[in-house]
């Protein structure tokens, strides 16, 4: 009896192990997907400050035909693109974006607002000056996992420590 205890004990451990054997795997796989898309293309960052305004409404961030993420107030997030032509716009309908040519190794700042209307508000896309953006996103939180729709795209978002 004490016998089987102690080699249901070892298969656990062993399981165990390799399973974060896996996750780790995983981790390197994709730094090294963030990296290379780093590598050859340019970093946007999205952001949207902290206003009771519009607070409940997480519009939806495309990129080149692309769901990207569900902006949150008070939070930022960073997608990786590639060089060249590039579009990204707010929800379904594209009547709120902008195309913009992206150098490789480049980096842009957009900051995401909410106009209120009557019955509802839109969210609005601006492309912004690095300088006021870096300011501006110091204050704010990295995007929570849960709002990211492409991680393949999106580089920086809660649990990762970076700024830019």
């Amino acid at each position: 009896m004490k016998a089987s205890i102690k080699i249901i004990i070892f298969a656990i451990l062993v399981l165990g192990l390799k399973q974060i054997n896996s996750a780790q795997d995983q981790t390197v796989k994709t730094e090294t997907k963030v990296d290379s898309v780093a590598a050859q293309g340019a970093t946007i960052y999205f952001y949207r400050a902290k206003s009771f305004a519009g607070s409940a409404l997480e519009p939806l961030i495309f990129c080149n035909d692309k769901k990207i993420a569900k902006m949150d107030n008070g939070r930022y997030f960073a997608v990786g693109l590639r060089a060249g032509e590039n579009s990204c716009y707010i929800g379904e309908k594209r009547t709120v974006g902008f195309e913009v040519d992206l150098k490789p190794g480049e980096i842009r700042y957009v900051k995401v607002t909410i106009e209120t209307g009557f019955w509802k508000g839109r969210g609005v896309i601006t492309l912004m000056q690095p300088e006021q953006a870096r300011f501006e996103i110091k204050k704010l939180k990295p995007l929570g996992v849960d709002k990211i729709k492409d991680r393949t795209l999106v580089t920086v978002y809660e649990g990762v420590d970076t700024k830019g």
